[in-house]
């Protein structure tokens, strides 16, 4: 079940916001835990299992923890446990295919590659118990002393299968106590509604160019073709990902819960580090905090640091899939990111506005196409396409077509990619009175006719992915 189909739209969330906000609210975490394990079950009713038993072995290493860690060797004992499993879950799952292919290539071995069905959400869920026993360890948070409220935290359906991770630490004392209101349901239905519109209007229809694009091959397509595909993608992508934190965070203000931003306008960045500092913020920050930082960061030397940027884009780009092309696509930004620091950085930020923007704009979409391109030589094909003056047409017809029948939505998209919305809102957040009444009737009326036509696209549009499902 995805967030943007009908039967969660029109059945599933309503019921469950109807029988939430019924309740007493000694019973709102257990009903919101019903929901959310019917809602993973239905797409992963034999896994449901294995999220079951890591947050059990989080929950009670945590409570050892508290009552038998005195000492630092219990705590690390206790620390170890739960984070070497919860990582060999992880691995097994994940990267058994990846590892065994990996060892026939360089050993000449014809070991068979296992076919293992990755769980959906393995990879968020797992960080999110990782963060809390290292919390723990830390003397950040107090253990959770009700396994019930600590797999409510866990298995909560707005963030489970997709994000953005959320540390325990942040909601723990929300999980206890929070006020449900009718100004903070609001607003949660508002970002519901858009992060909506932004996965159907226009992620699955720049998705939809992309795959056909793909489709072509490196053989049919024009330079121009190609450019467009991979910004294509690249729009898709991050409305894609961003609707779905929009959506989350939502859900999550609906229920009472407050949950950080995820994204932050990364396509306007101005250089890779502040890319990273927009994009998928609960990721970039978690892999700081609990392997840039504890690593030494920056406070040891170059060399060092160079070497702690290294591994963490490693695991960065290891942690999005088991592919060779996620780990170049890691080693891409944390060589431009080594660059940035000691190299061109300073350079580049005394440079034009608008030319940081077109640069770095550039550079993410490059990114974007190793990141969307699994097989190796059809990865290698497609950038000598992306860079071809020779062999191919810089431009042809079908070029055009694309253009023209999918030109408004890409335009709306880059739009939509710019902090216009935040703009308008301060712009009329003063007004009052009648204004401010005429403004409220408008932005109600033309969410109601986003919604029947997103709607629409819903019962007639068989494409609707959800691209970070299958991280």
């Amino acid at each position: 079940m995805v967030f943007s189909c009908i039967p969660f739209l029109f059945f599933f969330l309503p019921l469950c916001l109807i029988l939430y906000y019924l309740v007493p609210f000694s019973w709102k975490n257990g009903t919101l835990l019903i929901f959310s394990l019917i809602f993973y079950a239905w797409g992963e009713p034999l896994y449901i299992v294995l999220m079951l038993f890591s947050t059990m072995l989080d929950y009670t290493n945590g409570r050892l923890m508290e009552r038998f860690g005195t000492t630092r060797c219990r705590r690390i004992l206790f620390l170890c446990c739960s984070v070497c499993i919860n990582l060999s879950i992880l691995a097994s799952f994940k990267y058994a295919g990846l590892a065994v292919s990996a060892v026939n290539a360089v050993c000449g071995t014809a070991f068979a590659v296992p076919q293992i069905h990755l769980p959906v959400g393995i990879s968020f869920y797992t960080f999110q118990t990782m963060s809390y026993i290292i919390d723990l360890y830390r003397g950040k948070v107090k253990a959770e002393r009700s396994y019930i409220t600590y797999l409510t935290y866990v298995s909560m359906f707005p963030q489970l299968v997709a994000g953005p991770i959320v540390r325990f630490s942040d909601i723990q004392q929300q999980l206890h106590s929070r006020k449900i209101t009718f100004g903070a349901f609001e607003q949660g239905l508002l970002r519901f509604m858009a992060g909506l519109f932004k996965k159907v209007l226009i992620a699955n229809q720049a998705g939809a160019l992309w795959e056909e694009i793909h489709i072509l091959g490196a053989a049919d397509t024009s330079v121009a073709t190609a450019w467009l595909g991979a910004l294509c993608f690249t729009l898709q992508l991050y409305f894609d990902f961003s609707a779905y934190s929009d959506m989350a965070i939502g859900m999550g203000k609906m229920l009472g819960f407050s949950y950080g931003e995820n994204f932050r306008y990364p396509l306007t960045a101005v250089s890779v580090t502040d890319f990273w500092r927009r994009w998928h913020i609960s990721l970039s920050t978690w892999f700081r905090d609990y392997v840039y930082i504890p690593l030494g960061g920056n406070r040891k030397g170059i060399p060092r640091h160079l070497l702690n940027i290294a591994v963490v884009w490693f695991l960065t780009g290891l942690w999005h899939g088991a592919s060779w092309n996620f780990v170049l696509w890691g080693i891409y930004y944390g060589f431009l990111l080594m660059l940035e620091k000691y190299v061109w950085g300073k350079a580049l930020g005394k440079l034009p506005r608008i030319f940081q923007h077109a640069c770095t704009f550039l550079i993410v979409v490059f990114g974007f196409v190793i990141f969307a391109i699994t097989d190796m030589r059809e990865l290698g094909g497609y950038i000598g396409l992306l860079f071809s003056f020779k062999a191919k047409a810089l431009m042809d017809t079908r070029f055009l077509w694309y253009l023209g029948n999918y030109g408004i939505v890409l335009l709306f998209a880059c739009v939509l990619a710019c902090p216009i919305y935040p703009w308008i809102c301060r712009k009329t957040s003063a007004l009052s009175g009648k204004k401010g009444f005429v403004l409220s009737a408008f932005i109600g009326i033309v969410v109601l006719l986003l919604f029947i036509l997103s709607t629409a696209y819903m019962v007639s549009d068989t494409y609707n992915p959800f691209l970070y499902f299958r991280f």
